[in-house]
């Protein structure tokens, strides 16, 4: 049995599918849980339940950490760690190996500009700080020889679901609409394919010979601008490439009146200076070559498009 904690987002749904190749006994876990593929066991479960967790987790061979919650830093500190301990719990009593969907976010700002599994951890943020916390909780139990467990971590998203991409770029255009970027679009900014992010995932979970160390999912190596991430959208939409860019003040403005924005103002610095995101390690590894930029952006404006 392999089990998603949190199978209700893009990459929860897309690691369902890309599961089949390994194994026909899935468990997607979640609040409101719906089956990915026809023969997928469903559990509605919290995680910040000890005795939901639990049974989400029994039975199982290999979990697979991605859920998603309020993108506030509150809701995180409170509960990042309650989830994380307990999934640690579990599969430590169930003899489960963890694979634990991560970010960015806990990087030291000041190595954007080259992201490996080796760049210092120092947290510029709220929400940066809880990713340290929990990624450092689960570290040290596989350093005690505790839990066999391994960290896939993911730059940006280009994909369908939650993206500065979708959200800024593509949604403008539609609405006629001037596309916009945070901070400075001449800055170089990488996004992970979520089609390669859910299909690394499950190749690391099923690779025994991965657990006990930290991964980079693998992400194309060419650097573009956000300005040229812009031009690519507007290419693809057949739009004019304008756009305009928000300064950090203009978010505390309108966080006034868009809540959302206060969240994201703090990681604003991502998009000041060049952000690069190196998967190197796993693509030397297993021989995998990331989906080209260009490709990432049209099958995006094709899904959101129905086309």
């Amino acid at each position: 049995m392999q089990t998603i904690l949190g199978a209700s987002g893009v990459i929860g749904r897309g690691l369902a599918r890309e599961l089949t190749a390994y194994t026909d006994q899935i468990r997607v876990v979640g609040r409101n849980p719906v089956k990915v593929n026809p023969g997928d066991q469903i559990l509605k479960a919290d995680l910040t339940l000890l005795s939901e967790t639990d049974k989400a987790v029994a039975g199982s061979e290999v979990v697979y950490l991605t859920a998603g919650i309020e993108y506030k830093a509150t809701a995180w500190q409170q509960q990042w760690p309650v989830i994380m301990r307990n999934v640690i719990e579990s599969c430590k009593k169930h003899g489960a190996r963890l694979v634990f969907f991560d970010n960015v976010y806990m990087y030291d700002r000041d190595f954007l500009d080259h992201m490996t599994e080796e760049t210092p951890i120092r947290p510029s943020s709220k929400k940066g700080e809880v990713r340290a916390k929990i990624a450092a909780m689960l570290m040290d139990e596989v350093k005690a020889g505790n839990l066999n467990a391994l960290i896939a971590r993911s730059a940006d998203f280009i994909g369908p679901g939650n993206s500065i991409l979708i959200e800024l770029v593509y949604n403008n255009y539609i609405k006629g609409k001037k596309a916009n970027w945070f901070s400075d679009a001449g800055k170089i900014h990488s996004f992970t394919d979520t089609t390669d992010a859910a299909r690394g995932t499950a190749m690391l979970g099923n690779t025994p010979e991965a657990y006990n160390q930290i991964w980079h999912l693998p992400t194309s190596a060419e650097k573009l601008t956000g300005k040229e991430w812009i031009n690519l959208f507007a290419q693809e939409m057949k739009v004019k490439p304008a756009y305009s860019t928000m300064p950090g003040f203009m978010l505390s403005v309108l966080g006034i009146f868009i809540p959302i924005l206060k969240e994201v103002k703090e990681m604003t610095y991502q998009y000041d200076r060049d952000y690069f995101f190196d998967s190197t390690k796993f693509n030397s590894y297993f021989g995998y070559v990331p989906s080209k930029t260009g490709d990432s952006v049209k099958s995006l404006v094709k899904t959101l498009q129905g086309r």
